[in-house]
């Protein structure tokens, strides 16, 4: 009667799954498609736990179970937001890390269990197949590479790493190399009988050349295309557990993974769109760095925070643009207090979100979620960029690259063809900025220049907050 009802709950905890997804498409309901997500899993796990044959192993999964939720609530309370991305490559990479070992469980449980003779993987009960081998095989090499990949992702983001920092002449050629030899490899071990020692040896090279991979493939891959990094990480964490669900036969985790690998996929490529590049660009060609040069700038007018008081006493209409910088100052909630005093006055109020804005897919819109900016506020580029030419005055909190109107005039940029938010369009823009210094696409901000545009340097929570108590003085 059990085995009945196990491919059912399954299904349930698939649908799950799904419903979870659709509903993190959006800011308002993305609470609860989180909560249906794990309610899924917490189901997948249950059912999962219950046929495991005998009940050895029950300790050892209740234990790892409760070791791993202890560091992720503590992990949960303590990261702040500014951390979000790098929280988010660290769990691309558990999850590609984790089907990794999956991988190796099996293999290392059939070699513990040959006792003489030619050694084939396949032999073996808990793998079976040539099949279900070259999934294990697969789910290593995917695995290892997003685990290694999202060690440097988050390094590069917490700026242990900086910029482009590892570069060498045919890297492309050698990642290459290192990919497709290990699943070559594998594929050998899945179906030629050999000695032990050779196919153990075989084993760990492919360990050890994908997790080279991971390094090699995402060093050099700049700051400016971290979303993007981000987002395929996650893909292949899930093209990972896929694997690993087809290894060990496992129903749920096949269909979990493969929903996180195509929706983190389909990500990835709005991504890509988002930033007029393609994902073979963002892969092979490196793009962006972590210069601080000031280089280019002829006509910066420098203003106050009294003075951006005394200019939005009168604007009719003003658009919040956010960026990194607002997320490093904390200065969500300065934004959202400056934005209830305009509307107060008679002012509409509206955030003009980037796709790449930020670390993160999405890192905009959670950010301003947190300090309960409401949802209609929040504009994408797509449909508010339109609106600029009848803007008062547009506030820049620590975007760069997202704004440049190199991307739109000046065929020699690298960020040409780059969709950005057409602030320079306003009628005043003020850029609270703490300094000059580029971008990650390690390039001067045209907009910075520009007759319509006033700076004021500093810390974004600090500007805000001298700024909102000038307003209501002068109220």
């Amino acid at each position: 009667m059990f085995d009945m009802i196990i491919p059912l709950l399954y299904l349930f905890s698939a649908i799950l799954f799904i419903l979870g997804i659709r509903r993190l498409s959006k800011v308002r309901t993305a609470n609860s498609g989180n909560s249906l997500a794990a309610a899924g899993m917490a189901v997948a796990i249950v059912v999962t736990m219950a046929i495991v044959s005998g009940g050895a192993a029950w300790p050892y999964i209740i234990g790892g179970m409760i070791v791993g939720s202890i560091i992720g609530m503590v992990s949960a309370n303590r990261v702040e937001m500014t951390q979000m991305p790098e929280m988010v490559a660290l769990f691309n990479g558990f999850g590609g890390g984790a089907s990794a070992l999956v991988s190796l469980a099996l293999f290392f449980a059939a070699f513990d269990g040959h006792k003489s003779g030619d050694f084939l993987m396949t032999d073996f009960a808990d793998i079976g197949t040539v099949s279900s081998g070259i999934s294990a095989i697969l789910g290593l090499v995917v695995g290892a590479i997003t685990f290694s990949g999202s060690m440097i992702a988050f390094l590069k983001l917490n700026g242990t790493i900086k910029g482009n920092a590892f570069q060498f002449p045919g890297r492309n050629a050698f990642n290459a190399l290192l990919t497709v030899g290990p699943i070559v490899a594998g594929i050998i071990l899945c179906v030629t009988p050999m000695p032990f020692a050779t196919a153990m040896t075989i084993m760990l090279a492919i360990a050890a050349a994908t997790l080279i991979v991971g390094v090699t493939a995402t060093l050099p891959i700049g700051g400016a295309d971290m979303p993007v990094v981000i987002s395929l990480l996650n893909s292949l964490s899930g093209v990972a557990a896929a694997m690993a669900g087809f290894a060990v036969k496992n129903p749920v985790l096949i269909i979990a993974g493969s929903l996180v690998g195509a929706s983190g996929l389909i990500l990835t490529m709005i991504m890509c769109k988002s930033m007029n590049r393609t994902l073979g660009g963002v892969l092979f060609k490196s793009f962006g760095s972590t210069s601080s040069s000031n280089d280019g700038y002829t006509n910066i007018t420098e203003s106050s925070p009294e003075e951006l008081a005394m200019l939005l006493e009168d604007a009719e209409r003003v658009v919040f643009v956010p960026g990194y910088g607002l997320a490093v100052a904390q200065a969500q909630h300065a934004t959202r207090e400056l934005a209830d005093l305009l509307q107060a006055n008679g002012t509409e109020v509206r955030y003009a979100i980037h796709p790449v804005a930020g670390r993160m897919p999405g890192h905009m819109n959670v950010l301003l979620a947190e300090a309960d900016v409401p949802y209609e506020q929040l504009i994408e580029m797509d449909e508010i960029n339109s609106e600029f030419k009848t803007t008062d005055i547009s506030i820049v909190l620590g975007a760069n690259d997202v704004i440049n109107p190199a991307a739109i005039n000046d065929e020699s940029s690298p960020i040409y063809g780059m969709p950005i938010l057409n602030v320079h369009e306003s009628r005043s823009v003020v850029v609270v900025k703490r300094s000059l210094s580029p971008g990650f696409a390690g390039i001067p901000n045209a907009l910075f220049d520009g007759d319509n545009t006033i700076m004021v340097f500093g810390d974004a929570k600090k500007v805000l907050t001298e700024t909102i108590a000038e307003f209501k003085e002068n109220l």
